[in-house]
């Protein structure tokens, strides 16, 4: 091992040490034939491509900027600089060829000197680029398969090795390959490589940990106002035992006195006399119990004032692991611009057309997960733009415009979301070509009108761009379903904004994290859902009058702050049964206003339960083919919460309304000659009896409602109409003649049929039950047959 330090070390300084001035010195050494495959290092060859991948992305933005300043010779030195690193690393690694182009590319920008190049010599500098790229991609695909994947920490034999760099002074990129920084002292900063997956794991664990800081933080919620009860319980027995003390003086009194006559007490009172009995005996025992109690219950309160504090503080501690998670996974964009810079110039010089590519505010940070996943995306966005959105200068020059194109990709941040904009200046996207092969592939009728901007969204449809190009100019869709969908899965929106001959612009809006979000809780119904914070404009409080107004068939579009919304349930649009709560509501029912859809749209709910950070959780592949769902999250109380998508859901709802619209008649004329199915309401406390009931009627093709008592019952109908409701008598919280009462006494309801199915067969119950209004009184256990024929009869159904 000394010896193999020694050697790595005499070769580091050998290779770096020396003036690139000298262009011969170094390419004598390796001139002898490359050695063989096992002897090279594997490990050091690994430490080569990782620090190699750097240089070569330093590389890229030093040729970039100096092509914006071919004057300023700072930018031809710092490549120099760059390259004699990257030769010293390949000689190191062993990789003769690698180490002789770095060192000929260097050799010919110290023959430039400090003179700009002209376009030859930037052919020249570029073709040697790409010779360089090439040769470490080839070193990459021999070598990397076999080499470790990611050691998590350098051996003691490694650690100089993984040093390479030279001494020499120069802007190192930066580059987080989800990797810790900690002091060490023999060097300023060490880097510890950590796994993907075990980092994803971390962060899980943590979110894992805020739920069941979550959860007991509910419990001892629940706790405090549990002793809160038991004070007041407390209060109430020392009243009565208050009371019961003196009851019990007043009987030993008047038991004297029966006894020894009125006038026994003149000269002693009984009392003195300790002539106790046991029950007052016993009742200043339970004085003293009682006391005892209310010892106990205020060591409680002390106790869960103690675990709240700590809870509080676990929160703060919690909430910075987790940040300080977040911070190892985000990596700038700009990592990924060199990336993009080469197939800009790749494609480019294969079409021959002149492109200028700005990439703005690069230096903003993104979630790992979302950058590589963001990768394929933004590479076929790019292509398309240089293909088919960029013309060729001849065209640009016909149009008026500058024969070099602009691509521009901007990164921003905007609330909880991170938004990226690529534009181009190029032809636009021909709406009226996706709008023939729309109609063609029946996705739109032929009369139908539509805005420009819904027309551009077709692209995105799965199959529509996989047919063969209508026209030459046609193709920018192509695959774009692709990258909607998986910009989609990642919880973003994608939106397409296009000017004829003036250009295309594309907006990707994707979560800051996929982890950690903070959400308001809503419900609908009995439904609790969560909408991420990102998603939403506003939300305004409207009266009941103007909501049944903005319900009526042609209600116009409500109006906000000069923004027109599309109101709408939250029930309807979850195709849920539940219908909005109107009726004996005294106050404004809350609105909550949506962006980052085509239409921008009001969507009213029953009620707001706060807004609380929540943890995402997956739903698993068996839910990627639900729309509008994004993920879960897991409550304080343990229940599960689903999370919302409302852009796609709203973009999905607006497809699916055309899609209804167009068949609404057909719709209508098949529902006259439709079978009418049953409905029938199940209302028993016994489990057992709801479920052999349902399977029964399920079995007749009937669908079922069942609740657990009456109370549940009476929930139920307010957002249900049966056709029939088989009604149990002895049930806890509302029993079955109050819910028959509530029944008859209700508008809607009070022609339902209503069948009493129970085992109080007397005389007395049955009169009761039809006094009220009960159209069928059974005993239990009913007869199948006997039950079936009494549900067609009152139903009416043949």
């Amino acid at each position: 091992e000394p010896a193999l330090l020694q050697a790595l070390s005499q070769a580091v300084s050998e290779a770096t040490d020396g003036e690139p001035a000298t262009p011969a010195a170094p390419a004598a050494g390796p001139t002898e034939p490359a050695p063989a495959e096992d002897s090279v290092d594997p490990e050091v060859l690994e430490i080569f491509l990782e620090e190699a991948g750097e240089i070569m992305d330093q590389l890229e933005q030093l040729l970039d900027d100096w092509r914006k300043e071919p004057t300023n010779y700072h930018f031809n030195q710092e490549a120099q600089r760059a390259l004699h690193t990257l030769k010293g690393g390949a000689r190191l690694a062993q990789l003769a060829a690698l180490g002789d182009q770095a060192h000929a590319f260097e050799t010919r920008l110290i023959d430039l000197g400090g003179n700009a190049p002209d376009e030859s010599q930037w052919q020249a500098i570029t073709q040697d680029h790409d010779a360089i790229m090439s040769l470490l991609a080839e070193v990459r695909e021999r070598y990397q398969g076999g080499a470790p994947a990611a050691p998590s920490a350098p051996t003691p034999t490694t650690a100089p090795a993984a040093e390479t760099p030279p001494p020499a002074p120069r802007p190192a990129p930066v580059r987080n390959e989800s990797r810790k920084r900690a002091p060490e002292p023999q060097r300023s900063q060490e880097t510890i490589r950590v796994s993907a997956p075990l980092l994803d794991e971390l962060v899980n664990l943590a979110g894992e940990t805020s739920i069941t800081r979550g959860r007991l933080e509910q419990q001892t919620s629940d706790f405090s106002h549990t002793l809160e009860e038991m004070a007041a319980t407390i209060e109430r027995l020392r009243e009565q035992l208050r009371r019961m003390e003196i009851e019990t003086e007043a009987q030993i009194l008047f038991r004297a006195e029966q006894e020894h006559g009125p006038n026994y007490g003149d000269e002693f009172d009984p009392l003195e006399m300790d002539r106790y009995s046991s029950i007052q005996q016993l009742s200043r025992a339970l004085t003293e119990s009682t006391s005892d109690l209310a010892d106990l219950r205020e060591t409680l309160a002390e106790r869960v004032r103690d675990a709240e504090t700590l809870l509080v503080q676990q929160s703060r501690i919690n909430t910075e692991l987790q940040e300080g998670l977040m911070k190892t996974r985000m990596i700038p964009f700009a990592s990924m611009v060199p990336r993009l810079r080469r197939i800009v110039r790749q494609i480019s010089t294969e079409l021959g057309k002149k492109v200028d590519f700005d990439v703005r505010n690069a230096e903003g940070e993104m979630d790992r997960n979302i950058l590589e996943r963001m990768i394929a995306p933004l590479e076929h966005m790019l292509r398309n733009a240089l293909d088919h959105g960029i013309e060729a200068p001849a065209d640009r020059r016909q149009a008026g415009k500058p024969e070099t194109g602009e691509v521009v990709l901007s990164l921003t941040r905007e609330g909880g979301d991170v938004v990226l904009r690529m534009m181009d200046d190029g032809r636009g996207i021909p709406s009226e070509v996706i709008r023939d092969k729309a109609i063609r592939l029946g996705m739109m009728r032929e009369d139908e009108e539509l805005s420009e901007r819904e027309i551009l969204q077709f692209i995105l449809q799965p199959g529509f761009s996989t047919a063969e190009k209508v026209t030459q100019i046609s193709g920018r869709g192509v695959g774009m379903d692709v990258v909607a969908s998986e910009i989609k899965q990642l919880g973003g929106s994608l939106d397409i904004d296009s000017a004829p001959g003036r250009g295309t612009t594309f907006t990707v809006r994707l979560p800051f994290t996929v982890s950690v979000n903070r959400a308001l809780m809503v419900t609908t119904g009995e439904d609790f859902y969560a909408i991420p914070l990102n998603t939403i404009e506003g939300i305004v409080r409207v009266s009941t009058y103007e909501l049944e107004e903005y319900y009526k068939p042609d209600a116009p579009l409500y109006e906000y702050a000069g923004q027109k919304y599309r109101l709408q349930y939250l029930g309807s649009l979850l195709n849920s049964d539940h219908q909005p709560k109107l009726q004996g509501q005294a106050l404004p029912l809350p609105v909550i206003l949506v962006r980052g859809a085509e239409q921008p749209m009001a969507l009213q709910v029953d009620s707001l339960m706060g807004s609380r950070e929540i943890v995402v959780k997956s739903l698993g592949p068996q839910f990627n083919s639900v729309r509008g769902v994004s993920g879960a999250t897991i409550l304080g109380d343990g229940n599960v919460v689903v999370i919302l998508d409302l852009p796609a859901m709203i973009r999905s709802d607006i497809l699916a309304e055309r899609q209804r619209l167009a068949n609404l008649e057909k719709a209508r004329e098949a529902a006259l000659y439709q079978e009418h199915v049953t409905t029938v309401m199940v209302v028993d406390d016994s489990v057992t009896v709801r479920k052999v009931t349902s399977r029964l009627l399920e079995r007749n093709g009937m669908e079922v409602i069942t609740a657990k008592d009456g109370l549940d019952a009476v929930a139920q109908l307010q957002d249900h109409k049966p056709d029939i409701i088989l009604l149990d008598i002895e049930m806890p919280r509302m029993d079955g003649f109050e819910v028959a009462s509530f029944v008859r006494h209700d508008d809607n309801l009070r022609d339902t049929p209503i069948c009493m199915i129970t085992s109080r067969t007397g005389e007395k119950h049955r009169e009761r039950a039809l006094a009220i209004g009960v159209n069928e009184y059974l005993g239990k256990p009913f007869q199948e047959a006997e039950l079936l024929d009494t549900i067609k009869r009152l139903t009416g159904a043949e």
